[in-house]
C-alpha cells in the first residue's frame, strides 16, 4: 500500500509539472490565452511616426520656423580711400605709384518688415557703406537702396526689390517681462544663419553709452559679431527687438547682449518711411540726475526729478523762463525721474508743440509753458 502511494504522488507531481510548462509555453494548446502581456520584438515595435505639429510646449522651433525665414544676411563695401598725394609727381617720384587697398567689407543682420521690401536694421552695420548686398533664407541676393537712418538710435531702413518676400510680424515689446523666453536669429561670423534661445535677462538699460536713446532689452541669448541687426523674437516668432550689442572682453558672447526694442524701431521705421528722417522735439537744457544731497535740499523724493545744469541761450527753454539750477519734475503732468526720461519725453514731443513743464525752485513749484524746438545731432549734442 505505501508502494501505491509513492508512485500515485510521483504520477501526480510529474502531471502538475508539464501542466506548468504547458500553461506558461503554450498556453494555446490548453484553449486560453496567455495571462502575461506578449512581448514585442523591437523591430516590430510601434513607432509615433514624424512630428507634424509644434505641440511640444518646451520646443520653440515653430517661433525659429515662422521667423528665420525674415532674417537676411547683410554683406557692405567700402572702396578704398585715396591717397590725397597720389597724383603729386614728387610723391610718385619717391615712393612710386601706390596700389590701391582691398576694399573694406562688413557684414551683419536685417529683418523684413514689409512686404514692400524695407528691411529693418543696425545704423552701423551699413554706415559709410558703398555697396550693400542683402542674402536671404532662401538663397536669393539683392542690392540693397538705404531709405534713411537714424544714427541717434542705431537704426537704418533698406529696401530691396524682390517679389513674394516674408515678412516677420512686429510684436508688442512692451508686455515683455523678464523670465519670458526669447530667440536671436542672425549671421555671426558669416557661418551662416544661427538661432540661439535664452530668456529677458532685463528691460529698460539706459546710460551704457551705445546710442543717444537707449531703453535696451538685455537678454543672455548668444549674440556674436554679424548678429547686428538681427532679430529677437519671442515664443511666438513676433519680432522684439533688433539685436544691437554685447558687453564682451573677448569679443564674444558672454551672456549679456542688447536688443532695440520693437516699440522704438517701429517709431523710427514709420518716420524714415513717410518723411525720410526722424523728427524730434528739442528744449535746449543740459540736464543732470539728481544726487541725494539735492534731492534732499529740495524735499524730493529719491529718484523724482532732474536738475538743469545749463539753459542754452536764445534756445526754447531759454525763451520760456527756464534757468540753470530748475529741477524739472514733469512735462505736461508726465512725471520725470532720470535724464533718459527727460530726453525721450523731449524728443516725442514735436516741433513747435507747446508742453507744460513743471519746474522745482527754492520759492516752490511752477508750471512753464514752453514751445519745443526741432531737435538735430549737431545743435542737440550735450543739450535736450
Amino acid at each position: 500500500m505505501k508502494r501505491l502511494w509513492l508512485i500515485f504522488a510521483q504520477t501526480v507531481t510529474v502531471l502538475l509539472a508539464v501542466f506548468f510548462v504547458v500553461a506558461t509555453l503554450q498556453p494555446q494548446w490548453l484553449g486560453r490565452r496567455a495571462s502575461m502581456p506578449s512581448v514585442v520584438p523591437v523591430f516590430e515595435a510601434p513607432s509615433l511616426g514624424a512630428r507634424t505639429d509644434d505641440s511640444n510646449p518646451l520646443s520653440l522651433r515653430g517661433a525659429a520656423r515662422k521667423a528665420a525665414p525674415t532674417v537676411v544676411s547683410i554683406v557692405t563695401s567700402k572702396a578704398p580711400a585715396n591717397n590725397p598725394q597720389a597724383a603729386d609727381p614728387w610723391f610718385r617720384f619717391f615712393f612710386g605709384d601706390q596700389a590701391p587697398t582691398q576694399p573694406q567689407t562688413g557684414l551683419g543682420s536685417g529683418v523684413i518688415v514689409s512686404p514692400a521690401g524695407y528691411i529693418l536694421t543696425n545704423n552701423h552695420v551699413i554706415e559709410e557703406a558703398d555697396e550693400i548686398q542683402v542674402s536671404l533664407n532662401d538663397g536669393r541676393v539683392a542690392p540693397a537702396q538705404v531709405i534713411g537712418t537714424d544714427p541717434e538710435t542705431d537704426l537704418a531702413i533698406l529696401k530691396i526689390a524682390l517679389p513674394d518676400l516674408p515678412v516677420i510680424t512686429l510684436g508688442d515689446s512692451d508686455a515683455l517681462e523678464i523670465g519670458d523666453s526669447v530667440l536671436a536669429i542672425g549671421n555671426p561670423f558669416g557661418v551662416g544663419q544661427t538661432v540661439t534661445g535664452g530668456i529677458v535677462s532685463a528691460l529698460g538699460r539706459t546710460q551704457l553709452g551705445i546710442n543717444t536713446f537707449e531703453n535696451f532689452i538685455q537678454t543672455d541669448a548668444a549674440i556674436n559679431p554679424g548678429n547686428s541687426g538681427g532679430a529677437l523674437v519671442d515664443v511666438n516668432g513676433h519680432l522684439m527687438g533688433i539685436n544691437t550689442a554685447i558687453y564682451s572682453r573677448s569679443g564674444g558672447s558672454m551672456g549679456i547682449g542688447f536688443a532695440i526694442p520693437t516699440s522704438t524701431a517701429r517709431s523710427v521705421m514709420e518716420a524714415i518711411v513717410k518723411d525720410g528722417q526722424v523728427t524730434r522735439g528739442w528744449l535746449g537744457v543740459e540736464p543732470q540726475e539728481m544726487s541725494p544731497e539735492l534731492a534732499e535740499s529740495f524735499g524730493l523724493a529719491k529718484g523724482r526729478g532732474v536738475i538743469i545744469s545749463g539753459v542754452l541761450q536764445n534756445g526754447p527753454a531759454a525763451q520760456a523762463g527756464l534757468r540753470p539750477g530748475d529741477v524739472i519734475v514733469s512735462i505736461d503732468n508726465r512725471p520725470v525721474n532720470s535724464v533718459p526720461a527727460l530726453l525721450s519725453t523731449v524728443a516725442a514731443l514735436k516741433p513747435g508743440q507747446s508742453v507744460r513743464v513743471g519746474v522745482l525752485r527754492r520759492e516752490g513749484e511752477t508750471t512753464i509753458q514752453v514751445t519745443a524746438g526741432r531737435r538735430n545731432i549737431a545743435r542737440a549734442n550735450g543739450s535736450r
